[in-house]
C-alpha cells in the first residue's frame, strides 16, 4: 500500500509474512498544569515508537485539553505520521496513542485508530490490542449505517459512546462484560484516561507512574522505560481503571480467567519486556537452552537469524558448549517502509534482508536457531543461502514448537492450510526447506521456561485448543466489510 511519502508499507515478499501482532497501545495522564512541560503527545510518539514492532500499518495520537479531544492519525509508522510540527499542535493533559497492524479490517485510514466519537457531553477516543470474537453480535446493537469503519474497534466505540449520561465508566461497565475475545483498551474522555483488559489477559497491558502524579498505561513495559515511568503493575485481567486526579480508581467487570498469549514469549514482545514478572530476554535464552538438550547435534559454530533468533541462538551454545557466532549479516534499513522490488531483486529473495559471512561458515557444520516457522519460505532460503556460502551442514533449531493452528484473538497468521506446520509432519518439514535435522522445543518446555501454569496460558495455536470458542461466523478480517 502507498504511503503519503511513497514508499510501500509492505515486506519483500507479501506470500511469506512473518506472524503479524495487531497493536499497540499508549495512554498518559498529567495534572492540567503540568500539560506544557509534560508534553503528553511526544511521551505519547516515544511511547508508540518503542511499541513499533506490534503493529506498523497506521499510526495515531488523541489529545485532550479538558474541553475538547483532537486526534491526528495517518496510515504508515509512526515517525512517518508524526513530525515536531504535527506533535506540537497536540496540546494537551491526557492523551492516547495507537499502532495498528490490522486483524479485523483492511488497512485503511478510516480504520486507523485512535477511533473517535461524539458524545452527549463531548468525545471519547479509543485504542485497541487484541480481537473480538462477537463482533457481529455487537455491532447488531448498533443502528444501520452507524459505523464509519469496518473493525471490531469502532463497533466498541460506537457502543461506549452512546450510553448517555453516565459517561464512559458507566458504558463500559455495562458493555465489556458482554464482549468476548482479546481486547486491551485504553480510551479517554476530556478529563479521564481508561484502561481494561479482557477477562483472559489474552494480550498485555501495563500501569506506570510519572514523576509528579502521572500516569501511563502501556503494551509493554518497554515502553515506560523509554517515557522514564515507573512500572507499576499489570492491568488485571477482567480490570477496568480510571486515572484522573483522584488517583488510579479499580474496579472488575468480570472474573480474572488468565490465559496469557504464549507467542508473546516467542516472537511478540521486545525482548526487553517484562511479563508476570520474568524478562522475556531471560525466557527466550533459557527456551535456547532447553532446545539445546532436547535436540542436540554435532556442530561447529551456533548462528541466528537475526534478530528473531538471537536470544534462543545464545543459550542454546551455553548448553551445548557449541560457539556462538555470526554467520548472517541483516540490513538494517530494510523494513517495513520499503520500495516495492522487481521481479529480478524479488528473484534475490532474502538476499535483501540477509546476507551470509562467506569466511565464517565456509567449511562449518552450522546451527541455525530461529523462533518460528510459518509457510517455511524463508527457512528454505536461508539454508539455500548458507549451502551456496559454503556450510558443510545446516542443522536448523526452532524456538517454538510447531505454528499449527491460526490466531483469533490478535495475531494475524496464516490459515491452517497455509501453515506448514498444518500439512506437513516435522521430517517432511525438514526436507522442504533443506535442512540436515531440524528441532522445534517442545510445547511442555516451553511453558516450563516461561515460568507461567500451562492453565493460564494461550496455547491455541501450538496445539488448537481455543480458550474462547469463535464461532465460524466470526472469523475472517473482513467479516464487517462483507456486510456493509
Amino acid at each position: 500500500m502507498p504511503l503519503r511519502d511513497g514508499r510501500l508499507s509492505h515486506d519483500i515478499d507479501p506470500s511469506d509474512r512473518a506472524p503479524q501482532d495487531a497493536c499497540g497501545v499508549f495512554g498518559v495522564w498529567v495534572p492540567a498544569e503540568q500539560a506544557a512541560r509534560a508534553e503528553v503527545s511526544k511521551l505519547t510518539y516515544y511511547g508508540l515508537y518503542a511499541l513499533q514492532h506490534r503493529g506498523q500499518e497506521s499510526a495515531g495520537i488523541a489529545v485532550s485539553d479538558g474541553s475538547r479531544i483532537v486526534v491526528f492519525k495517518d496510515m504508515g509508522l509512526v515517525a512517518q505520521v508524526f513530525d515536531e510540527s504535527v506533535l506540537n499542535t497536540l496540546r494537551g493533559h491526557i492523551a492516547v496513542g495507537h499502532c495498528r497492524y490490522s486483524t479485523t479490517g483492511s488497512p485503511t485510514w478510516e480504520n486507523a485508530q485512535p477511533t473517535f466519537r461524539s458524545t452527549d457531553d463531548g468525545g471519547l477516543a479509543l485504542v485497541h490490542n487484541g480481537n473480538l470474537i462477537n463482533t457481529p453480535e455487537l455491532a447488531a446493537r448498533l443502528a444501520p449505517g452507524e459505523l464509519t469503519a469496518t473493525t471490531d474497534t469502532e463497533v466498541l466505540t460506537a457502543l461506549l459512546a452512546a450510553r448517555g449520561e453516565g459517561g464512559p465508566l458507566e458504558a463500559a461497565r455495562e458493555i465489556l462484560p458482554a464482549t468476548r475475545g482479546a481486547f486491551s483498551l485504553v480510551f479517554m474522555d476530556e478529563g479521564t484516561l481508561y484502561a481494561a483488559r479482557d477477562p483472559e489477559g489474552i494480550r498485555p497491558l501495563v500501569l506506570g507512574a510519572l514523576e509528579d502524579r502521572g500516569w501511563v498505561v502501556a503494551s509493554e513495559t518497554a515502553a515506560l522505560d523509554i517515557v522514564g515511568a515507573r512500572f507499576v503493575r499489570e492491568i488485571e485481567p477482567g480490570e477496568l481503571i480510571a486515572c484522573d486526579g483522584e488517583g488510579v480508581r479499580s474496579e472488575r467487570f468480570a472474573e480474572a480467567r488468565p490465559k496469557g498469549c504464549l507467542f508473546e514469549y516467542v516472537y511478540l514482545a521486545r525482548p526487553d519486556t517484562t511479563i508476570a514478572g520474568r524478562s522475556v530476554q531471560a525466557t527466550r535464552v533459557e527456551v535456547g537452552r532447553r532446545l539445546a538438550r532436547e535436540h542436540p547435534v554435532e556442530a561447529d559454530m551456533v548462528i541466528p537469524t537475526p534478530e528473531s533468533g538471537t536470544p534462543a541462538a545464545i543459550g542454546y551454545a551455553e548448553a551445548s558448549g557449541i560457539p556462538y557466532g555470526q554467520g548472517l549479516v541483516k540490513n538494517s534499513y530494510v523494513g517495513r517502509t520499503f520500495i516495492q522490488p522487481s521481479q529480478t531483486i524479488r528473484q534475490l529473495g532474502i538476499r535483501l534482508k540477509l546476507n551470509p559471512l562467506r569466511e565464517a561458515i565456509e567449511g562449518k557444520r552450522l546451527v541455525v536457531v530461529d523462533d518460528s516457522i510459518v509457510r517455511g519460505n524463508t527457512q528454505r532460503a536461508i539454508v539455500s543461502m548458507l549451502r551456496d556460502a559454503g556450510a558443510a551442514e545446516v542443522h536448523v533449531r526452532i524456538s517454538s514448537p510447531p505454528v499449527s493452528w491460526p490466531c483469533f484473538y490478535g495475531i494475524d497468521f496464516a490459515t491452517r492450510a497455509e501453515l506448514i506446520a498444518g500439512n506437513l509432519s516435522v521430517e517432511e518439514i525438514r526436507d522442504s526447506i533443506g535442512a540436515d535435522s531440524l528441532g522445534y522445543i517442545s510445547l511442555d518446555e516451553l511453558i516450563s521456561a516461561s515460568h507461567i501454569a500451562k492453565d493460564n496460558l494461550c496455547r491455541a495455536c501450538f496445539d488448537g485448543q481455543y480458550p474462547i470458542p469463535v464461532e465460524q461466523d466470526a472469523r475472517g478480517k473482513h467479516l464487517l466489510e462483507a456486510t456493509r
